[in-house]
């Protein structure tokens, strides 16, 4: 079964900036009406979102409140649902990254980047999917990182992985209710999230993400939006990313590991070559 090309309410995790925002742009062109969930709510976003719509009579409302709190995170999407309807599409992008190798990375940082990330999915869904019917869509937004590991990303990685495990499970579950749930699994694209995330990159990280390619926020919403449309149960935006998802799933794990490890390897020679030479 498709979704709705065109749905005419559109509930938006983490719509006020990256992702969450050009989808959101996208679906008001449409002539959706649109809820955003954040963590702060801009007024000039909400006022360039309202000038960009395709009717003067859509809806888009904000609410602010963090996904990790699924007592408040239901409140408000039973608003939103009062305000607008039920959300024929239900999209979550709210999410953080703690890149830090395994050995430096704190308790708390990872327990964040799990509550966020994958516990967040999980709190969207079970707000929204009581309010949905069939012919509606849940997408939820993992990573290849969900599919193919990376150095330093132990919590993103282990919150992405749990993501895609999720969304598998309550598309076995919601099938027969006629709701399909999406993953999306996008490579690098140029947010706010990654260009913070870039300042103190490590190498080795930098050499894998590059296997997968780097999109723009504009390409990125554009394949997203495509996949979506299509009905697809796994939307990987951009052809490197096609290309790592095929690998890490039908390659036999030695060789996956043999080319990461080279990587890895190469750039921890290196970065060791460049202290020596500064000392």
């Amino acid at each position: 079964m498709r979704g709705p090309r065109q749905p005419t309410s559109c509930f938006i995790t983490g719509g006020m900036s990256g992702l969450g925002l050009g989808l959101a742009r996208e679906y008001a062109r449409r002539g959706a009406d649109i809820a955003i969930f954040d963590l702060t709510i801009n007024d000039d976003v909400l006022r360039q979102l309202e000038d960009i719509r395709l009717r003067d009579s859509q809806v888009i409302t904000a609410y602010q409140v963090n996904v990790t709190d699924s007592e408040a995170l239901q409140q408000a999407v039973e608003q939103a649902v009062v305000a607008i309807s039920a959300p024929q599409l239900a999209i979550h992008c709210a999410g953080i990254q703690r890149a830090q190798p395994f050995e430096q990375l704190p308790a708390d940082h990872f327990d964040q980047v799990i509550q966020v990330n994958l516990c967040g999915s999980r709190n969207f869904a079970a707000a929204v999917l009581p309010h949905m019917s069939g012919g509606s869509r849940l997408a939820l937004v993992a990573s290849m990182a969900g599919f193919a590991a990376n150095y330093s990303y132990a919590a993103y990685c282990a919150s992405k992985f749990g993501v895609i495990g999720l969304g598998r499970v309550l598309r076995m579950e919601y099938k027969p209710r006629g709701i399909e749930v999406s993953l999306v699994c996008p490579p690098e694209v140029d947010t706010p999230m990654v260009i913070e995330e870039l300042k103190n990159m490590h190498p080795a990280s930098r050499r894998l993400k590059d296997l997968g390619g780097t999109l723009s926020l504009e390409q990125a919403v554009t394949a997203i939006l495509a996949g979506l449309d299509a009905g697809r149960g796994v939307i990987i935006p951009g052809g490197k990313a096609k290309l790592t998802y095929f690998c890490s799933r039908y390659l036999p794990d030695a060789i996956m590991n043999r080319v990461v490890d080279r990587i890895v390897r190469s750039e921890l020679a290196q970065m060791g070559s460049e202290r020596g030479a500064a000392t």
